[in-house]
């Protein structure tokens, strides 16, 4: 098959969610087909992007080639429609690893839709990235050939949102790295990666976006009623610059407001290499969040060995099973006390490391990948 891949999601420095989604998808595509090479025929690979390739993305080779369009505005509007209608030998399918396809297409078109949040808290995006996904999302709905998402709650959420037909939508769930995340026994290392932060004392660990679906308001919140040496470590950027923010503001100045500002650090954006040793070196991840399509962070956490605390909504329960304290998210109550519970038990920490780990062991970009390309398979066949 030739299939052209949107590549802009992927080609970005800090990478969180459907970014980190999209370069994952990508990095395994190629491995598997490189995998291949000699054995099966191959697929042949074109990556769209709108500025050269960052140097982790896979290199060149026969069979997989990156192309790129300008200008990088009104990309899916107007850069990737005439890059498919003008090429003299047109791809099978193109696929968008993201909630937006070309807005015409000579080809099939394959999207990814992750969730739909913005439907369930529209008060928590800002005006222009909701009209946005509303908009855009619906056309991707009506017009793509085949949808892919990346949890079994979230392809129900699609088909009772939009009364999609459920043979249109793939469940792919995501992976994560295994050379990254994993227990980390190297207790100096841990140590000089928490120096580095200034990590002084116990901690629990929260790693994601700093946006209100996240629900840290009310973690800062329940953490500032317990007492002693604890710490909150939050890693992760704010998303959407100054331009509201999604209200990411409120959070930031909460432990001022709690007086707690000296026991919850806000470490910004972390280096992926270094997530393992936080991880390790933590007493639990936290994850209160209303909303998750899938939840990265709480499968890298558990991949580490890291005891998790998560929410009882969404697809949460899907991937954690019964590798994880649950907790009702709208209940501080419940948040605190889990928190108590898990950092004063080591029995605990220590079974949930255990159950954490076989659980993480049911996801791979493995398994992703070669479930995406039986749906693009399928695809291709379909008149």
């Amino acid at each position: 098959m030739r299939i052209w891949i949107d590549g802009y999601e992927a080609n970005v420095v800090q990478r969180l969610g459907s970014s980190q989604v999209a370069f994952e998808l990508l990095r395994n595509l190629e491995k598997l087909d490189s995998d291949k090479i000699g054995v099966d025929k191959k697929n042949d690979y074109l990556i769209l992007l709108p500025s050269p390739p960052l140097g982790d993305l896979p290199k060149e080779r026969l069979g997989w080639k990156y192309k790129i369009l300008k200008p990088k505005r009104l990309w899916t509007r107007f850069v990737l429609p005439l890059a498919l209608y003008s090429a003299k030998q047109k791809p099978d399918l193109i696929f968008s690893p993201t909630h937006y396809i070309p807005r015409f297409s000579p080809v099939k078109r394959v999207a990814v839709i992750f969730d739909l949040a913005y439907l369930h808290f529209p008060e928590m995006f800002n005006q222009k990235d909701l009209w946005q996904l509303k908009n855009w999302t619906n056309f991707s709905l009506e017009n793509a050939d085949h949808i892919l998402t990346i949890s079994n709650f979230s392809k129900k959420d699609i088909i009772k949102q939009y009364s999609y037909s459920p043979e249109k939508i793939t469940v792919v769930y995501p992976g994560y790295d295994k050379e990254i995340f994993k227990p980390i026994n190297d207790q100096k290392k841990i140590q000089q990666v928490l120096k580095k932060h200034s990590i002084e004392y116990s901690y629990i660990i929260y790693i994601g976006t700093i946006q209100p679906r996240k629900n840290l308001l009310r973690l800062i919140e329940a953490f500032a009623r317990i007492e002693g040496d604890l710490q909150l470590v939050i890693v992760g950027k704010t998303t959407g610059g100054e331009r509201e923010g999604w209200k990411f503001k409120e959070i930031l100045e909460a432990p001022d407001k709690l007086g707690v500002r000296e026991k919850v650090k806000f470490l910004g954006f972390v280096a992926t290499e270094e997530l393992p040793y936080l991880l390790s070196g933590s007493l639990g991840f936290v994850l209160p969040s209303l909303w998750e399509g899938f939840g990265i962070p709480v499968l890298e956490a558990m991949a580490c060995g890291t005891a998790v605390i998560t929410s009882s909504v969404s697809s949460l329960p899907e991937v954690v099973g019964k590798a994880g304290m649950m907790v009702d998210p709208y209940s501080e109550d419940q948040i605190e006390q889990a928190i108590r519970t898990l950092v004063s038990d080591k029995k605990l920490r220590d079974k949930y490391s255990k159950v954490g780990l076989i659980q993480a062991q049911k996801f791979s970009w493995e398994k992703t990948t070669k479930t995406i390309l039986k749906a693009f398979e399928q695809i291709g066949k379909s008149v």
